[in-house]
């Protein structure tokens, strides 16, 4: 169909989704963006946050905490380091997410404080956005 395209989200762990989409909303790294059928192609980096998907189903909703988003005019391939349904994201998922991300940082070399310490803010921001 010229109106959607192929989703599919997998971690290390598990595929998690793979159905037709209209659109994909992505929390890149540097910004969010929306894929949508006729995209050009594209590789970015996730940052810590939701990726929704408007699938036949209606929205649906996952959080990420990383990885890498490879969209073409066809399809969008989310590979997550990690990501659970939105529902599933309790807050002692993310409270791990920022405590392992706070130790990072804590041993991050000086050349990549920065990285990491945006890294912790993100996932401050990510939990102000989930309802747990």
């Amino acid at each position: 169909m010229a109106n959607t395209m192929q989703f599919d989200l997998v971690t290390p762990e598990a595929k998690l989704a793979s159905f037709q989409t209209t659109e994909v909303q992505i929390a890149g790294a540097d910004g969010d963006l929306t894929a949508m059928p006729g995209h050009a192609p594209l590789i970015t980096t996730l940052r810590p946050g939701v990726l929704r998907v408007a699938g036949a189903e209606g929205m649906v909703a996952f959080v990420v905490s990383g990885g890498f988003a490879e969209i073409t005019a066809e399809s969008v391939s989310v590979l997550a380091e990690r990501a659970v349904p939105i529902e599933e994201a309790t807050g002692t998922i993310v409270d791990s997410m920022l405590e392992e991300a706070r130790s990072l940082a804590a041993a991050a070399l000086p050349e990549d404080k920065d990285a990491a310490d945006k890294l912790v803010h993100d996932i401050m921001a990510l939990r102000g956005t989930v309802a747990i």
